[in-house]
């Protein structure tokens, strides 16, 4: 039987104050045979109970990386904004 390889990776945001959030690989999900679900395998648990599934990097389901780039300065605009700054 070949390896079979994971439909999704699974990290874990960790807040870094002052610089980008870091995503920390802790597992894969992989589809069931029959199309109905994932087995999900961690190697680590998050400390903050929140697990993010994405398309492992390659897939050709990946958005743009000039989409991806996009949205990532349209997060850190928001948190900015919340924090009450400006244009760096």
């Amino acid at each position: 039987m070949a390896a079979q390889q994971p439909n999704y990776q699974a990290y874990t945001v960790v807040k870094r104050e002052g610089q980008d959030d870091y995503w920390l690989n802790i597992g894969a999900a992989f589809m069931h045979q029959d199309g109905d679900g994932y087995n999900i395998v961690l190697q680590a648990l998050p400390i903050n109970g929140k697990i993010v599934l994405r398309l492992p990097k390659g897939n050709a389901e990946e958005p743009p990386k000039d989409d991806v780039q996009r949205a990532q300065q349209a997060v850190r605009n928001e948190n900015d904004r919340r924090r009450g700054r400006r244009d760096r």
